[in-house]
């Protein structure tokens, strides 16, 4: 075995990467792009909704196995409708991890809601079910149908679990907590297209499910997000809002409700209608890409690769390092090197608890997704370290 030092962590991921410079992540471009994306321009048609944006709502539908699917311009705005129609409003409260992308939480103060954070799992890097519910059951009551935060009296009305990195959180029993608790659930699966939990897809466990397709995304539609649900009433809701609220009419220009310009235009769906025809083909290189990464890394004590939670699915979206907890020192060392070489590496993101707006918000012991923070670093992931010539 090999010591930790940043100099060997470093040449393994580079026997896997080959020479030159990586990105974290970047599009995978090479199918059918070009021709559904001309075909747009061609028929004059690159605005909101139309054939390509139908036909990437079918398909992403038929690939969740949901209901009903909503393309929007992108994954935060879908978390803020999603949010909206299951009745979150000013003052509310929403349960949300402090470990993820600063959008999640924006979303939920768009609303004038406030974000109330909770701690991550080693387990799944997701929620903390456990810590969740007996924090919950000293700091919360419930009245009627309402969780009732003790200490503000102010309603908390829903919970967004992120399913970090691609990798499931214990879905089933933030369900659970939900249901106990009186919570409407929006899962935010933004990085999570082509993940299961239990061979169901990911999204489709709480009320709505959010993607985004930006492009650091599995697929890309350049800038974009999908709303799914089982709920049909829900739908129709969604579709409205972010239609401007416009009733259907063959001229007249007719709304009932402050609605949003949210809807994907045709030109983006084209482009995700030609990526999600490669997905399965990009999921098996990325469960590759973990296999060639956690081979090299056996070698070196002290760190190792973070695997998929069990019973689930992971589509591997970004391949994750983990020092052991008396190695937490090296993440910086190895960091700077890897930028050094070209090798654009991250750690994950800071907590939004410890952000300037979100300093003040309340929140449960933080002490496992810190101690992530403080060992995890993302490495380049992109497919086409797989897929180099097709």
């Amino acid at each position: 075995m090999r010591i930790l030092s940043a100099k060997n962590v470093v040449n393994a991921i580079r026997s896997v990467l080959g020479k030159g410079a990586h990105q974290l992540h970047e599009p995978l471009l090479k199918g059918k792009e070009i021709n559904f994306v001309s075909d747009t321009i061609k028929r004059n048609f690159v605005s909101t909704a139309g054939e390509y944006v139908n036909r990437f709502e079918k398909a992403i539908r038929k690939f969740s196995k949901s209901n009903h699917a909503i393309a929007v311009v992108n994954g935060t705005q879908a978390i803020f409708v999603s949010l909206k129609v299951l009745g979150v409003r000013k003052d509310d409260e929403v349960l949300v991890p402090a470990l993820t992308f600063v959008g999640t939480v924006n979303a939920i103060s768009y609303l004038g809601a406030h974000p109330h954070f909770i701690d991550s799992s080693w387990e799944n890097l997701g929620v903390n079910c456990d810590k969740l519910e007996k924090y919950l059951s000293k700091s919360a009551k419930i009245i009627g149908d309402r969780c009732i935060n003790r200490s503000t009296g102010k309603v908390i009305k829903a919970i967004v679990p992120v399913h970090i990195f691609g990798h499931p959180c214990d879905i089933e029993k933030v369900i659970k907590i939900s249901k106990k608790f009186k919570l409407a659930v929006v899962e935010d699966a933004a990085e999570a297209l082509g993940s299961f939990h239990k061979k169901k897809h990911l999204g489709t466990f709480g009320d709505i499910g959010c993607f985004s397709f930006n492009g650091n995304k599995i697929i890309t539609t350049g800038g974009g997000g999908m709303i799914i649900t089982n709920q049909a009433k829900l739908a129709k809701k969604i579709k409205h809002l972010t239609t401007t609220a416009k009733i259907k009419h063959k001229w007249e220009y007719v709304h009932d409700e402050v609605g949003y310009n949210f809807r994907m235009p045709s030109i983006n769906a084209a482009l995700g209608l030609a990526q999600l025809l490669k997905l399965r083909t990009f999921l098996k290189a990325k469960r590759k890409l973990f296999y060639k990464y956690l081979k090299v890394l056996k070698g070196i004590n002290g760190i190792s690769l973070f695997k998929e939670p069990k019973n689930a699915k992971s589509n591997y979206w970004l391949q994750t390092l983990i020092l052991d907890k008396k190695n937490s020192k090296f993440k910086n060392r190895i960091l700077k090197e890897f930028h050094k070489k070209k090798i654009f590496s991250r750690p994950t993101w800071q907590l939004i608890s410890d952000l300037k707006p979100y300093r003040n918000n309340q929140k449960m012991n933080l002490s496992i997704a810190r101690d992530i923070y403080k060992r995890s670093i993302n490495i380049p992931s992109s497919q086409k370290l797989i897929i180099k010539n097709k």
